[in-house]
């Protein structure tokens, strides 16, 4: 599937508009591609769902919760 050329966007990392036919498209440019995989490395981005596998669910009770999720919640 081939996005048209003449569709514009802005650039998810530094807001600039981009067109499709740029070859870094839907980044401006390969920095903000960088920056962005940088995210998703680092653990700044997240997709969060229900866990409903009542196996996972037994599993993660008896795991002990990483600091960093206290933090994220608010709960100090």
């Amino acid at each position: 599937m081939s996005t048209p050329p003449n569709r514009a966007l802005r650039c998810p990392t530094c807001r600039t508009l981009v067109t499709a036919g740029e070859g870094n498209f839907p980044f401006c440019s390969d920095r903000c591609r960088l920056i962005d995989l940088g995210k998703w490395a680092s653990g700044a981005y997240r997709i969060s769902s229900p866990i409903l596998d009542p196996d996972v669910l037994e599993g993660l009770e008896n795991t002990p919760r990483r600091q960093e999720d206290d933090d994220d919640r608010g709960d100090r």
